[in-house]
């Protein structure tokens, strides 16, 4: 099961066509989505990787990689290790983008998921149509939220107010109401990033769903959908966002291991 072929004993593809059925479909590529989509490809499972901006994945909470206490066997403690320690979060940003496009398994897709909906075939296993702005709509057997602080989150510099869950990085607006039609309760969260290197500090409220609509990582109210890191209730830091990362890959691969065997 951890080798290089999916359980179908075919490589993961690479150059997926319309109507393609991911193993898994991650839906952000932060600390979390990225760490995920890496675990998950490299045990063989055909990865939906999403990001809103793909000069965003990765991105760090603060701009170096100060104090950044990577666990060494993440993609992002690697990475952290074969780079000279006074490069900047931008240049850790590009060695860790390139290792994540050589990744076989993983399809890197720049797309703003606005909803998900739960279907079962007739002629296939139960899987998760994943509706984007841009209009084409994916297919997964799982989906993971991993969007950080963006689920309708509001950013605060001052006496201005931005749709946005960092600087020039929108809010997942339409993914929140969706959830929320779900029947998802979300509660309210905040976050604070201070000034450095010229940034201005500023506030971020966002959402996140209630502890009470979680079992662990899986969302209680849908059969297919997990939600990681920042994208829960909680302090987190970086280790405790790639450890649960790590945490929930264990738990897809343990999972599919009992499902192919006789």
């Amino acid at each position: 099961m951890f080798g290089s072929f999916s359980q179908h004993g075919t490589p993961p593809r690479s150059q997926p066509q319309p109507g393609h059925r991911y193993d898994v479909a991650v839906i952000g590529a932060g600390l979390a989505g990225t760490e995920l989509a890496w675990r998950l490809a490299r045990a063989g499972q055909d990865v939906l990787l999403v990001s809103q901006a793909l000069d965003h994945l990765g991105n760090l909470y603060a701009p170096t990689l100060a104090g950044a206490d990577f666990p060494a066997d993440s993609v992002f403690g690697e990475v952290a290790a074969r780079i000279a320690p006074e490069q900047d979060g931008w240049a850790f940003h590009r060695h860790l983008k390139a290792e994540i496009e050589g990744t076989a398994g993983i399809h890197l897709l720049q797309s703003t998921v606005t909803a998900l909906d739960e279907e079962e075939p007739e002629d296939g296993p139960p899987e998760v149509v994943i509706s984007t702005w841009e209009g084409p709509k994916l297919h997964a057997r799982k989906v993971v939220l991993a969007v950080g602080a963006f689920l309708k989150a509001r950013l605060l510099i001052g006496d201005t107010m931005e749709e946005a869950g960092r600087l020039s990085e929108v809010a997942y607006d339409f993914l929140a109401d969706d959830l929320a039609r779900a029947g998802i309760f979300l509660i309210g969260s905040e976050a604070r990033a201070e000034a450095i290197d010229g940034a201005p500090p500023y506030d971020v409220r966002f959402f996140t769903p209630a502890p009470s609509e979680l079992d662990g990582f899986r969302l209680r109210r849908l059969d297919h959908v997990w939600a990681l890191g920042r994208c829960t209730p909680g302090e987190h830091t970086y280790a405790s966002v790639l450890q649960d990362a790590a945490r929930l890959a264990a738990e897809f691969l343990a999972a599919e291991d009992g499902e192919a065997r006789p």
